[in-house]
């Protein structure tokens, strides 16, 4: 009986060894081998590293961030925004309004229910595609949710017919 046990550890043993020679990495891979190498056998319980991944293409992010041009670089003409209206600046992540002539507000374009960007103007409020929450022209408060809370405020300069942002 004893020579059977140890034909068993011997077994079991080897086993292992061949297991964890023939381990890599964790990302689903073969073993850690590529083709761009030939794959180098690693000594049992050697980690070995996989390859850098590419970078990821095609990602946005929701987050709500700053306006993404310079401050005080010029952002639109006062003619550019409607009386009882308003444009949105994707790029700048703005919305500016016009609630009467000659009155402008800015806030910002970044909706506060889940972070999607408002992308018009209409009938008075600023609107959201991705939920349907609706913003007043004049403060931004929430009209219909499920935003949560107005949209901030952004700080514009009206100097002539040009409007920046500050």
């Amino acid at each position: 009986m004893t020579s059977r046990a140890t034909n068993r550890r011997t077994v079991l043993l080897a086993s292992a060894a061949a297991l964890t020679a023939g381990c890599g990495s964790d990302d689903g891979g073969d073993g850690g081998t590529t083709t761009s190498a030939p794959a180098t056998p690693s000594p049992p319980g050697t980690i070995v590293p996989a390859p850098p991944s590419p970078p990821a293409t095609g990602t946005t992010s929701t987050a709500p961030s700053g306006p993404a041009s310079p401050t005080g670089q010029a952002l639109a003409k006062t003619s550019d925004i409607p009386v009882g209206g308003g444009t949105v600046f994707d790029k700048e992540k703005v919305v500016v309004t016009q609630p009467t002539a000659g009155e402008f507000k800015a806030f910002s374009a970044v909706c506060t229910h889940q972070g999607c960007l408002v992308n018009k103007v209409a009938d008075g409020t600023i609107d959201c595609p991705c939920h349907g929450s609706k913003y007043r022209i004049t403060d931004a408060a929430v009209v219909a949710g499920p935003a949560p809370r107005p949209l901030p405020a952004e700080q514009i300069t009206v100097s002539g017919d040009s409007i920046t942002l500050t």
